[in-house]
């Protein structure tokens, strides 16, 4: 089999540790791996497939050789080296913001449309954490029963915000239940015991950045335009685990039975549904897990052709790194991501 020079660029962050844990665990073809971040966190060692690496300071030239780059840094780093390192001839897959409703760049779900990778020129898209999670419940029913019309409200664990955010977290619970008041530093209002209905920043029409994304993406990744869809995102008091409470009308009448028939086949789903003993998905549950979890699955009262659904999962794993490391996996299987013939190559 062949192998890839690879390089993480953020490789000290949340996803970034989780991009190795992957790589490792389904034994993805490495020839060599380049571990970057900036300059602060330059010189720290992380540890790959029992070998320790020093992490380096990530810039233009560190790109010559790499044949994939998993980027996990922020917008502005992607937009400044992405190109770079695409001229360098990697292929860059992106988890940031910046290049998601490119038109000219693919935004990957491998699970809903791998095909799109052939159509690269060099940068692939990650998409946002919720919107994986819910394409990957929702478009399984959509080819059976095309969606007309989604409503979801995500409950978005911290860890979505980074380590700092979870430091945060477990600073205030501990102040609040001594008794001490609170100062938020990483959001504008308090996290413990409270809920933030607001993620990203606000827009001129009342919606937030984070919102507008789950709609525009959800669109382009299932191809389907006409959906018209309308989110609420907000943060919760939880670590790890995004979840979504969800409101689908289709264009024909379709079955709590059998929408959970037809996602109990949907790859990379797994239904947890027996409301007679309290079993439904929970982010603590879904940690850890590959898979988006669906349950609560219902017949919508106030819409005669309507589904109400509840979608789980791991918004480090499935929801950024793993479905990034996916989307390489399937690239390599159809031949649309290829390694160089670099001549330092081991």
């Amino acid at each position: 089999m062949e192998e890839f020079n690879i390089a993480i660029v953020g490789a000290t962050g949340l996803v970034g540790q989780e991009f190795l844990k992957i790589l490792h665990q389904r034994s993805f073809p490495v020839a060599s791996i380049k571990l970057l971040a900036s300059e602060r966190s330059s010189g720290t060692k992380l540890f790959f497939n029992h070998q320790e690496i020093e992490v380096s300071e990530v810039e233009p030239k560190v790109f010559r050789g790499v044949d994939i780059a998993l980027f996990s840094a922020g917008a502005d780093i992607s937009r400044q080296l992405s190109p770079l390192a695409a001229e360098a001839g990697a292929v860059i897959i992106d988890n940031g913001a910046a290049f998601r409703m490119e038109p000219a760049v693919p935004l990957i779900v491998p699970e809903v449309n791998p095909g799109d990778i052939e159509w690269h020129n060099g940068i692939i898209a990650n998409p946002t954490s919720t919107t994986i999670q819910l394409v990957v419940a929702l478009y399984p029913l959509h080819k059976v029963n095309p969606i007309r019309r989604i409503v979801v409200s995500t409950y978005q664990s911290v860890s979505g915000s980074g380590a700092a955010a979870i430091n945060e977290l477990t600073t205030q619970a501990k102040l609040v239940v001594e008794g001490h008041s609170i100062c938020p530093h990483i959001y504008t209002h308090q996290i413990a015991f409270n809920v933030l209905p607001e993620i990203d920043v606000f827009m001129g029409n009342g919606h937030t950045k984070e919102e507008r994304g789950l709609v525009e993406e959800t669109r382009k990744i299932m191809h389907a335009e006409d959906i018209a869809v309308s989110a609420t995102c907000v943060r919760v008091p939880v670590y790890f685990g995004h979840s979504e409470a969800v409101n689908v009308e289709f264009s024909s009448p379709i079955t709590a039975e059998e929408a959970r028939k037809i996602l109990a086949q949907a790859p990379g789903v797994k239904v947890i549904d027996d409301p007679s003993v309290s079993l439904y998905p929970q982010p603590w549950a879904a940690t850890g897990s590959d898979n988006v979890f669906v349950g609560r699955i219902r017949e919508d009262l106030a819409c005669a052709n309507g589904l109400v659904m509840w979608i789980v999962a791991d918004n480090l794993r499935k929801g950024a790194a793993l479905n990034a490391v996916q989307i390489a996996e399937e690239g390599l299987r159809m031949g649309w991501i290829k390694p160089k013939n670099w001549s330092f190559r081991k």
